[in-house]
């Protein structure tokens, strides 16, 4: 590895570094854990709350736990179960999915999102 090799690197993982600290930083905790099937919501559940949730869809079920503030998908009858191997969730935007079930957990807010920008 030449000497600017070394540099370039550096540069890289500074600024690798940067983003990783500014997007930890930015995140926001959620108020609610928002359960949708087929795109449909099925249910809003506070995350201050504990709560053990069982989801019946026509593909299967999933248990859904709401416990300190984070949620979890703690059993699923779905073939791969990845929605069971994911970690818990708690800060907005942050979302469990279910494929075979068609099941998503969202993470939202206090407060509606901001609007970026407006087009005309």
């Amino acid at each position: 590895m030449k000497k600017g090799d070394r540099w370039v690197l550096l540069v890289v993982l500074l600024a690798a570094a940067v983003l990783a600290i500014v997007f930890a930083v930015q995140k926001k905790a959620g108020a609610e854990a928002v359960v949708y099937v087929s795109g449909v919501e099925t249910a809003r559940f506070p995350l201050s709350t504990p709560i053990q949730w069982r989801l019946e869809t026509a593909w299967g079920y999933n248990e859904i736990q709401i416990e300190d503030g984070v949620v979890s998908v703690i059993d699923a009858d779905c073939r791969d179960g990845i929605c069971v191997n994911h970690a818990p969730i708690s800060s907005q935007g942050e979302s469990i999915v279910c494929l075979p079930h068609e099941m998503v957990i969202e993470i939202e807010g206090e407060t509606a999102a901001a609007l970026d920008g407006v087009v005309q």
